[in-house]
């Protein structure tokens, strides 16, 4: 099995390079000296694969070659795509040399443009049972047709270094914003002697940095409000946020905030808490892995549920998960195709994928089978009654559509230089709404109100 890296790739070089690059493609083309004959002389089906994961890459090279080892038929060539997945997959269908499956890291923007075949017909009703509570609209169907299945998830922590939470007498995560802003002025307080500081967040990349917070919280929270969109209305509504806009911002007046947070990207900021010096911050379950190969740390670390508004859990927090991979609708080779992804859905791959610490499943019967993972500082990380799946939000197509500062711009500046968080949110409601009115208009969501939907409802729904 071949295993390729590409970089940055500039688009005026792509088209030319992609043969090279993902062997067939979607015409069914192949070299007539492809080294993928086989010892009797014949042709191998050769099946090409991208993907944008780099995490997990040296372990689905073994996997590949496992598979290509119990098919002597078929040839799987994988290669990785380190920047610019979308416009590479974009330039690639162009050409026509688009690979055979690949990450449905786009995925109604895939379905839109016609890359992605329905799975549908190809799916076995034991394999339809396996996924069938765990597909999402707009992430794993659209229009009622299946692209992608679900595989793993990222589930929300609040990340702390017990050290740091030691030196200023603190012996168990916050409960509410109130404890967590606390929280925050006490750790700076006690640790001023090393520098360290009480929170940070990657408010570089406002939009990101803010959502890894607020999400979390107002999730657990009960309050129904993803990216500001509440399910139950179908209308964004930001006014929720405001104890948590002024929680922030009073960490910012305390002086809590790491020094330079404006300018901070994800991994400074991991290298950071990795040397010591962040009290707390948020983000999902990729963490454990990244503190034992790309940071590594000595520090005291842990991760707990979020805080809520008011200390009660009544609802979930909502985990990012949907979609994994999906099959070049044009792809030439649709049954060896499915084999390879069959095998890449099968609980043998995905529990050994798990119990490895590469991701964590979110597929009941892989967790009920897994052991826990091996990887330091998972089990924080492993769902709970508290964690559940939520359909997307309409935000990316919304986003699109509105006029003026967006939400992570907006609150990050209230948050370094104050102003009126009321007004701020009500704008922010009123502009956000006009744009989803404009793309539903569009036709790029079909985002609708659920009054039926209930967050406390789906506790419970992915724990073991």
């Amino acid at each position: 099995m071949k295993m390729k890296v590409a970089g940055t790739l500039l688009s005026l070089s792509l088209a030319a390079s992609l043969a090279a690059c993902g062997g067939g493609g979607s015409d069914g083309s192949q070299a007539q000296n492809s080294p993928s004959a086989s010892a009797a002389g014949g042709e191998k089906t050769k099946i090409t694969y991208w993907t944008i994961d780099r995490h997990d890459a040296d372990y689905i090279k073994q996997v590949i070659e496992t598979f290509n080892k119990n098919n002597p038929d078929i040839e799987v060539e994988m290669t990785v795509m380190a920047d610019n997945f979308t416009q590479s997959v974009d330039i690639a269908f162009a050409s026509n040399q688009a690979p055979d499956v690949f990450r449905t890291t786009d995925f109604v923007s895939f379905v839109k443009k016609g890359y992605l075949m329905p799975l549908d017909e190809l799916m076995s009703s034991q394999m339809k049972d396996r996924f069938s509570k765990l597909m999402v609209a707009e992430a794993n169907t659209f229009d009622g047709k299946t692209y992608s299945l679900p595989s793993t998830g990222q589930l929300w922590r609040l990340i702390y270094n017990k050290d740091l939470f030691a030196k200023a007498g603190l012996t168990e995560p916050p409960k509410t914003i109130a404890e967590m802003v606390d929280y925050a002025k006490k750790i700076t307080e006690a640790n001023k002697d090393i520098g360290a500081y009480g929170f940070a967040g990657n408010f570089k990349s406002a939009s990101s940095a803010f959502t890894r917070i607020a999400n979390p919280i107002m999730s657990l929270s009960g309050t129904s409000t993803i990216d500001g969109y509440n399910y139950k209305t179908g209308e964004y509504d930001f006014s929720v946020y405001k104890p948590l806009l002024e929680g922030l911002r009073q960490m910012k007046v305390d002086g809590s905030l790491l020094p330079g947070v404006e300018s901070l990207d994800i991994d400074p900021l991991r290298a950071q808490f990795a040397a010591g010096k962040i009290g707390m911050y948020f983000n999902h379950s990729g963490e454990p892995g990244v503190y034992q190969s790309q940071f590594p740390t000595k520090i005291n670390w842990d991760s707990a549920l979020p805080p809520t508004i008011d200390g009660s859990r009544t609802g979930t927090v909502s985990v990012l998960a949907g979609n994994y991979i999906g099959m070049n609708k044009n792809t030439k080779h649709k049954e060896a195709a499915w084999k390879f992804m069959e095998y890449l859905y099968s609980q043998e791959v995905q529990k050994d994928y798990h119990e490895k610490g590469y991701g964590i499943s979110i597929v009941p019967d892989v967790n009920s089978a897994a052991a826990e993972p091996s990887i330091p500082g998972i089990a924080g990380f492993l769902p709970t009654k508290y964690d559940a799946l939520y359909s997307p939000t309409p935000v990316s197509a919304t986003e699109a559509k509105v006029e003026g500062v967006k939400t992570g711009n907006a609150v990050i500046k209230y948050i370094l230089e104050g102003g009126d968080a009321t007004a701020i949110l009500q704008d922010l409601t009123t502009r956000y709404n006009a744009g989803l009115k404009k793309a539903k208009e569009a036709g790029d969501t079909k985002a609708a109100a659920n009054p039926g939907f209930d967050s406390a409802a789906l506790q419970g729904s992915m724990a073991k």
